[in-house]
């Protein structure tokens, strides 16, 4: 039987809004009955998320994001804390392969299911642009800033736009300070739901 309180963290509205989680995470996280702080964690850095690709679209229209899997890794990034809950208020890694294991397990596509397990691990060679912008929203959302992060996600940038560094730099700078303004209340839903 799911949680009314689970139910409650994957709809009820909050300031600043945020959007639902896509409906087979949704449904994936009812059907393992998930603690009610993860999938109020998972909607915020969901949220984060789309706010980051939509930006990219709006300033990069000519390069190519693969929306779809950044939403879903945002989505699902944490997902394997259901089988280690300790890791939901204390820390570890446990989670991260467990997570694209459980993701594998549930019929997910191995390229989807890979964000559980590098969402925390950014400086591995082969970071795609869309693993940064996963590890990025699951940073920004509490208003986290970690230079080494942001520079590779500049350097991806440059890469792929042929920008100059230090617009690119300023650019995100300016959308990771504006979408830090909205931590407080993201981490105030959070914290309404139990772990």
């Amino acid at each position: 039987m799911t949680s009314p309180l689970l139910a409650r963290a994957l709809t009820a509205p909050a300031e600043p809004p945020l959007r639902p989680l896509p409906e087979e995470v949704a449904g994936l996280l009812l059907a393992l009955d998930a603690p009610p702080r993860l999938a109020a964690h998972l909607r915020a850095v969901h949220d984060v998320a789309y706010r980051l690709v939509m930006w990219m679209e709006e300033r990069y229209p000519g390069l190519e994001v693969d929306r779809e899997a950044v939403l879903f890794g945002a989505a699902t990034h944490d997902i394997g804390k259901t089988r280690h809950p300790a890791e939901l208020s204390g820390p570890g890694s446990l989670h991260e392969e467990a997570g694209r294991e459980l993701l594998l397990e549930h019929g997910t596509a191995p390229a989807l299911a890979r964000f559980a397990a590098t969402h925390a691990s950014w400086t591995r060679p082969g970071t795609t642009l869309e693993e940064l912008l996963v590890s990025t929203a699951d940073k920004v959302w509490k208003n986290k800033r970690v230079p080494e992060l942001e520079d590779l996600l500049v350097a991806g940038l440059v890469a792929a736009t042929g920008g100059e560094r230090w617009e690119e730099y300023l650019a995100l700078d300016e959308l990771l300070t504006a979408l830090g303004d909205g931590a407080e209340e993201r981490l105030a839903f959070q914290g309404a739901f139990p772990v």
